[in-house]
């Protein structure tokens, strides 16, 4: 009796093992937690060296991973939502997905990116959508500034963000900010950091660090910018040799043709876009769809639209909309959205209100490298002022605004195939 037990015994162990070998993080509607899940799949690449499966356009885009005991642990722990399925499952999966008949493919991430947020030393009066983002999903990253951009600092980054700066040299136009502490203290480490690498003016300065964030992306790096960080950046480009900045700013006038001799051919993302000179207005230009104070919406009926791309011939887009939901909640910021007019013709859009005719999150490529713009502050804050509390993620876990965020860091992970189109 006991030569027959053993062997059974074996066989239960051997079955049970196979059955139990993957598991799979749903990102619909069932997900407990969207933005953990994203933690968790760059926990699994750089602790264990362990591939993690997205499974694009299937169920919000899950991810999936051989199954371990010390994930399902960790899933568990930070509240993640999850299955345990099998070999045969998992291979019917992959075959579904690579079927022709279906718009949907599985992409391997495999090596998790090093992370960098541009962000000045000085406390600034308002809190960043990437860096709480990250901070909520456990996801690692180091905060630079000029010093580390202008010493050659980039190189050692896969990812890049841009946090809400002024790349024009106009310190936000925020005017009537420039008593605050917080400002002044700003704009010293501005004119110190100027003054050290030889510039006469802040504007100068910035200039630098947006060439250098130019060579970062054509060597291949990736760049997400959100609110002042996209326009500005451009901007300045476009701008190289030309005073733009009023004399409240910089002690000096503007060029009043600077308009004219604008180079478009310098840009990642706009063209043909004029420029906003009063100190007082705080725009910087044409680019902004609609100043926050004319926009034809209000917070309850304000919504854009994600594009649907195909998984198998554009999977770059198709990674970075991966959403449970297609209908975004608008939010608002010093730049909130984009004229579609002055978007280049070879730029992506990927979201956008066409009743409003604005884009609000739009991807493109500069020579090796990649980049992504999207326009407003907080997506789960509709108006986010100066000196408010930071965004509280615990209360916001299944965010489709911060997802899009989410989907950019990881990004770099992917094996990427050929994009063809």
């Amino acid at each position: 009796m006991k030569r027959l037990i053993f062997p059974f015994i074996i066989f239960l162990l051997f079955c049970t093992r196979t059955w139990a070998s993957y598991i799979l993080i749903p990102m619909d509607e069932t997900q407990k937690n969207h933005l953990k899940a994203y933690g968790l799949a760059y926990w699994v690449l750089k602790n264990h060296e362990t591939e993690v499966e997205w499974l694009l356009n299937y169920r919000g885009g899950a991810f999936m991973v051989q199954q371990a005991q010390k994930f399902e642990n960790e899933l568990v722990i930070r509240g993640i939502s999850y299955e345990v399925i099998s070999d045969g499952d998992a291979a019917q999966i992959r075959t579904d997905l690579s079927s022709p008949e279906v718009n949907m493919d599985v992409v391997k991430l495999q090596k998790p990116p090093k992370v960098a947020v541009y962000s000045p030393k000085t406390a600034q009066p308002w809190d960043d959508a990437v860096t709480l983002a990250m901070t909520y999903a456990e996801i690692p990253y180091d905060l630079i500034f000029d010093d580390d951009v202008m010493n050659g600092k980039l190189p050692e980054y896969d990812w890049l963000h841009l946090h809400h700066e002024d790349f024009t040299g106009q310190m936000g136009k925020f005017w009537n900010q420039s008593g605050q502490p917080w400002y002044q203290a700003q704009l010293r480490e501005d004119k110190k950091n100027a003054a050290k690498y030889g510039f006469n003016k802040v504007s100068q300065l910035k200039l630098g660090v947006v060439k250098k964030i130019r060579d970062f992306v054509a060597g291949g790096g990736y760049m997400f910018a959100m609110c002042t960080a996209t326009d500005t950046y451009d901007i300045a480009l476009a701008a190289e040799g030309l005073d733009i900045v009023d004399a409240f700013y910089d002690g000096d006038g503007y060029d009043p043709n600077a308009d004219k001799k604008l180079n478009y051919a310098n840009t990642f993302a706009f063209q043909n876009f004029g420029l906003v000179y009063h100190p007082q207005v705080i725009e910087f230009s044409t680019i902004e769809a609609y100043p926050n104070n004319e926009r034809p919406v209000k917070e309850d009926n304000d919504y854009f639209n994600l594009f649907q791309f195909s998984a198998k011939w554009d999977p770059i887009p198709t990674m970075l909309t991966q959403n449970h939901e297609t209908t975004i909640h608008g939010f608002m910021g010093q730049t909130t959205s984009y004229k579609k007019s002055l978007i280049k013709p070879e730029v992506t859009v990927l979201g956008e209100n066409r009743s409003l005719n604005e884009a609000r999150y739009i991807h493109g490529t500069f020579l090796k490298g990649f980049w992504t713009f999207y326009g407003g502050h907080d997506p789960e804050d509709y108006q986010h002022f100066v000196n408010e509390e930071p965004t509280d993620l615990n209360l916001h876990p299944n965010s489709a605004g911060y997802r899009l965020i989410l989907n950019n860091v990881l990004f770099p992970a992917a094996k990427k195939k050929k994009q063809k189109t």
